[in-house]
């Protein structure tokens, strides 16, 4: 199969320093109600990479529950292969690639559990499948058959059918504190604008332009 040229040229927009704000969470503000209005599938969509204490590293596909002024937030099984890597190593990445707007966010910091009342607030919320569901996954687990996971959906289907589903004690989020943002837009013949946000101190960052 030859994809040597498979190509795109970017020629949506460019990005100037003048047109940024000066706080990172703001300009991923504008950003994500972007890609939101342009009715992008899951753009809250994220790639989570981590590392084990080994440097070993993996990366997969997460969803932004929350995010303001102190982090971004998703949700998982504590005892995840993301959340073992986490707690050996809680240096994390997260990328949000919006490719219809040609745009990238890369966000570089450490991620940390929230409290078990905002992950019971959040458990709360979401649909009862999906509540079911994170009892019956021992998630990154080992199993024999979709069958067996479906057996557990349905045992726990039945345990909690008369009452609300609880928290599980080995669910909850975790809040991603960003040192950097990098934003990314194409541009074209690949010399895109890209901008460097490094936390300074608490209230301030440090903007530069990075080559292409």
């Amino acid at each position: 199969m030859d994809i040597e040229n498979l190509r795109q040229q970017y020629t949506r927009a460019g990005l100037r320093r003048q047109d940024l704000k000066s706080d990172p969470f703001e300009q991923f503000e504008i950003w994500f109600k972007e890609a939101c209005a342009a009715n992008l599938l899951e753009p809250n969509a994220m790639i989570l990479a981590t590392a084990s204490a080994q440097a070993e590293p993996s990366v997969r596909t997460v969803l932004l529950k929350y995010f303001d002024r102190e982090g971004l937030i998703f949700f998982t099984n504590y005892e995840s292969r993301k959340s073992r890597q986490i707690q050996e190593n809680p240096q994390v990445s997260l990328l949000f690639l919006w490719l219809p707007l040609e745009r990238q966010v890369q966000i570089i910091g450490t991620a940390a559990k929230v409290s078990t009342a905002d992950s019971l607030k959040y458990f709360t919320a979401r649909p009862r499948g999906s509540q079911i569901g994170a009892w019956s996954s021992q998630q990154s687990s080992i199993i024999s058959s979709r069958q067996i996971l479906e057996m557990q959906f349905e045992q726990m289907k039945q345990k909690f059918m008369n009452h609300e589903v609880p928290l599980p004690s080995f669910w909850g989020g975790y809040r991603v504190i960003p040192r950097s943002f990098e934003f990314w837009q194409g541009r074209p013949n690949r010399l895109h604008d890209r901008f460097l946000y490094s936390r300074q101190d608490e209230q301030s960052w440090e903007v530069n332009r990075l080559s292409p």
